[in-house]
Parts: C-alpha cells; sequence; structure tokens
C-alpha cells in the first residue's frame, strides 16, 4: 500500500500554505509563532522550492540556483527565523566579470562600483554618485514608465560597457531586461550595493533543514508529497477549504506560493473573479527559466581560487536576446570551495544560464538528451580556460532545463524569476476578489530571489494576520488566557 502523507492531519486549520519556497515557509513560520494553526502542504518530497538541492551518486550535494543574495538576508532571518540561521550568512569574496568589454573582479558594493566607474570606466564621480543616488531613492511608488534602458541612457549614454557591468548580474538574479520598469532595477540594485553579496554557508539543505525544524518547533504542520488540486471558494466568494490528494481540509485563510497565473486560473478558479481581474491575470507576463549544468570534481580534486560568482561571456555588448538564446554565449559560473560546506572536501561547479522555455518544451525526448548533452560539453569547454584539465577531475555531470524546473516545481513554463512586474499588483490584489485568499512568492522582479521572496512571505503573513483578527479567529494563546 502507498504511504498515506495526510495521516492523521486536522479536518480544519486558521491557515493553509500551498507551497513550500522561501516565501511560503516564511509566511508559515510567521504566522505559527503568531498562534494560528498552519498547515503546510508540498507537492515535492522536499522543502524549499527554488532554494533546494539534490544528492548524487559519491556524496556529491549541489545547490539549486546561484548562491547570493544582498545583505539584507541577514536581518530578515535574524528576525523571522532564529539567529543560527542569520549567523551563517557569510560574504562572498570575489565577484569576476569576463567578457570581450573588459576584465575584472570586485566586491561587488557601492565603493567599489564607484571605484571601478570611475577608474576603470572613465565615468565622472558626480555621475556615479547621481546614478547611485537615484537608484537608491526609487520604490515602489515611483513613476513605472521609464524603463531601465532609460535610465541608462540618462547617465551613460552610449556607454553599452558600463550598462554591462551594472546589469548583467541583475539579469541573472532576477531575469530583469531594459524594457522593464526602472524602479525594479533601482531596488534590487541598491539592496546589492549596500554591503554586496552573500551566500548561506553550509549549503541550501542546512538551511532548510534549520528552517524545518523551527517550523516544527512553532507547531507547523509540515506535508510533503501533497499535490493541492484545488481552492474551494464559497458563493460568497471567500475562501472555505483546499483539496489535497483527494481530500477537503477546511481553513478560514490560504497563503499561496504557487504562480499567481497558477493560483488564480487553476487552483481558485477564474469562476471566482471578475472577469476584468481574470484578464489582468491572464496579461501576466511570465519571466524567463533558466538552465544550470552541474559539475562535481573527484574527492580531493580541486583548482586554484577563481572567483565565487563569475559572469562570462563571449557576446559584445549587453543583449538580453543572447543571454536568453539556446546557441549559448553568456553562462554565470557559481564555484563551490570546501569551506562552503565546512568539514567538505569537495570542489563543485555549477553553470547557470537563461533560457527561454520554449527552446526546450517541444524538443523530442531524442532531441532533448542530445541537446542537454551538448549543454554540458559545451560548458566544460568554456569552463577549461578557468578551471585547466577540468574534464580529467570531473566525476559527476548533469544539466537541468527549464523543463527539469517545470517538472520539480510546477512553475507556468518553468519560470525561474517569477512574473514580470505586472503580477505584483495581481498578487496583492487577490484578497479584495476572494476573500482569505493571499499570495507571496517570487513575482514583479522586485519580489524576487531569495530576499524578496522571505520579505515578501512577512508581508503577507501580517496581511493574514489582519484579516483572521478582523473575521474573528481566536488564537490558541488567545484562548488559553
Amino acid at each position: 500500500m502507498s504511504k498515506d502523507f495526510l495521516s492523521d492531519v486536522r479536518d480544519h486549520y486558521d491557515v493553509i500554505v500551498i507551497g513550500s519556497g522561501l516565501a511560503g515557509l516564511t509566511g508559515a513560520n510567521v504566522l505559527a509563532k503568531a498562534g494560528y494553526s498552519v498547515l503546510l502542504l508540498e507537492h515535492h518530497y522536499q522543502l524549499g522550492g527554488m532554494a533546494t538541492w539534490f544528492k548524487r551518486r559519491g556524496g556529491h550535494i549541489f545547490d539549486i540556483s546561484l548562491h547570493g543574495f544582498p545583505i539584507g538576508m541577514i536581518k530578515s532571518c535574524r528576525k523571522y527565523w532564529t539567529q543560527e540561521i542569520a549567523d551563517s550568512i557569510v560574504p562572498l569574496k570575489g565577484i569576476r566579470f569576463e567578457n570581450p568589454q573588459f576584465s575584472l573582479w570586485t566586491s561587488f558594493n557601492r565603493e567599489d562600483f564607484t571605484r571601478i566607474l570611475i577608474e576603470k570606466f572613465g565615468v565622472t564621480a558626480e555621475t556615479v554618485q547621481a546614478f547611485f543616488d537615484a537608484a537608491r531613492q526609487m520604490n515602489y511608488y515611483d513613476d513605472q514608465t521609464t524603463t531601465t534602458r532609460e535610465l541608462f541612457e540618462r547617465f551613460f549614454p552610449g556607454r553599452s560597457d558600463v550598462v554591462r557591468l551594472l546589469m548583467e548580474p541583475i539579469t541573472y538574479a532576477n531575469g530583469s531586461t531594459l524594457e522593464d520598469p526602472a524602479l525594479t532595477y533601482g531596488i534590487v540594485f541598491s539592496n546589492f550595493m549596500s554591503k554586496g553579496v552573500y551566500t548561506f554557508q553550509g549549503g541550501t539543505d542546512k538551511l532548510i533543514r534549520q528552517m524545518r525544524e523551527e517550523l516544527e518547533r512553532n507547531g507547523v504542520d509540515i506535508r510533503i508529497r501533497s499535490l493541492v488540486e484545488r481552492i474551494e471558494v464559497n458563493p460568497g466568494r471567500q475562501v472555505s477549504a483546499v483539496w489535497v490528494n483527494g481530500k477537503r481540509i477546511a481553513c478560514q485563510s490560504v497563503l499561496s506560493n504557487a504562480n499567481i497565473k497558477s493560483t488564480v486560473l487553476n487552483l481558485a478558479g477564474e469562476q471566482n473573479f471578475d472577469p476584468s481581474f481574470v484578464e489582468e491575470t491572464r496579461a501576466v507576463r511570465l519571466n524567463n527559466s533558466s538552465c544550470q549544468v552541474y559539475i562535481a570534481l573527484k574527492p580531493g580534486a580541486g583548482f586554484d581560487y577563481c572567483g565565487d560568482l563569475l559572469f562570462h561571456s563571449e557576446h559584445s555588448g549587453f543583449d538580453i536576446d543572447a543571454m536568453l538564446s539556446k546557441s549559448i554565449s553568456s553562462r554565470t559560473f557559481s564555484f563551490y570551495y570546501p569551506e562552503t560546506r565546512p568539514g567538505s572536501d569537495r570542489w563543485l561547479i555549477v553553470s547557470s544560464t537563461n533560457a527561454n522555455y520554449a527552446d526546450w518544451s517541444t524538443l523530442s525526448d531524442e532531441e532533448y538528451e542530445a541537446d542537454k548533452q551538448r549543454l554540458c560539453e559545451s560548458t566544460l569547454d568554456c569552463l577549461e580556460q578557468y578551471v585547466p584539465n577540468v574534464r580529467e577531475k570531473v566525476d559527476w555531470l548533469e544539466a537541468s532545463t527549464p523543463r527539469t524546473f517545470r517538472h520539480y516545481t510546477r512553475h507556468l513554463e518553468g519560470a525561474s524569476f517569477g512574473t514580470k512586474f505586472e503580477g505584483l499588483k495581481v498578487s496583492q490584489s487577490l484578497p479584495q476578489q476572494v476573500s482569505g485568499l493571499f499570495h507571496a512568492g517570487s513575482v514583479g522582479i522586485i519580489m524576487s530571489g531569495w530576499l524578496g521572496a522571505v520579505n515578501y512571505g512577512v508581508i503577507v503573513a501580517n496581511e493574514i494576520d489582519k484579516h483572521l483578527t478582523a473575521t474573528g479567529a481566536l488564537r490558541p494563546s488567545a484562548a488559553a488566557s
């Protein structure tokens, strides 16, 4: 008999969280600490969403996605998770660019970028200061019509090299393009420019294990391999239950960490929303997906330090179409040294490329496997210039594609970075359409990435708290008193 992953589940919870990405995990933790009964449902066998990992033969552990986020992650984890988690967040030492226009290393903070722009690119100090000030002052309520291209043209007209330096890392971080609103670039860029790029020492497996332990301490009921089929909405447009693995579980509120389009159009059902809201949801553009190549060296085999993040490109100038092309000319290499997982003797490399889902989704199985192999081989060819004789040291090699992300995360079109900016408005407006239905996740670009997802989970958890308080939900702690 197959295992019942909903064994002993309760008939009713104050909040049901659908999906265990960082926004869902954080929202669940905040609400549980506030005293609400919380059920967390995850269709996969592991928690974390895109913040996850996998193991391979020989003891290799690979983290999924780039291992970099702003310093604000320390404060958010200390406040909404634990001091132990915050203490494992450490700075990356070297960010490296190698392309036809320039070759440089940076600590990726405002002071160093200012120095580089003035000394290497010949930009005046006044212009650099004005650009940083303009980016730092941007917020969600600013003008949304000015594009990032127009922002760069205002401060650095005709300087494709400067645009590349400033734009390429952010595109890899959240899928931004030059045609997206300038405010989305300014907010994310300023976060990184505060103190540089940070990572979680010990690996994503350690992070998610510690988060799970904290969730369980706070009473969250966690269920894996539990696929939500639909969100039940009563005739009064109020959330009433969730159907999962064929079982109905009642609730007063739902926090969906699924894709916003899936949440509205599939899980809740468009019949429960205003026609204009449905059309607005349909018009939301998904962000792009990505490919990754995972490379593990033989135990004990390593390489000289060549940076933590390396932005490599053979293309001239910043070109989003080239970055998304299946004919790869740009890669980001994440280098994992033994100290990344203290006590380990392993060197690993993960190559990431932005990608279009359509380029991979229509391939036959034979074409798909052949193209994945070509991706692996071309990645090793590129890596040879930074890690000489790398082929002789490789112990494990495999690739993931947009189809892989679609399969494991159920993200529409394998979208690695949620939606474009307009998705944020739909996400935030959800409870105005259906009472008790909320959404948090990688959405609207500025809520993308690890820090954005964590903070959005907090924001929405606070909105759910207000909703439950207004509807008379009685926390167990209050009932006991």
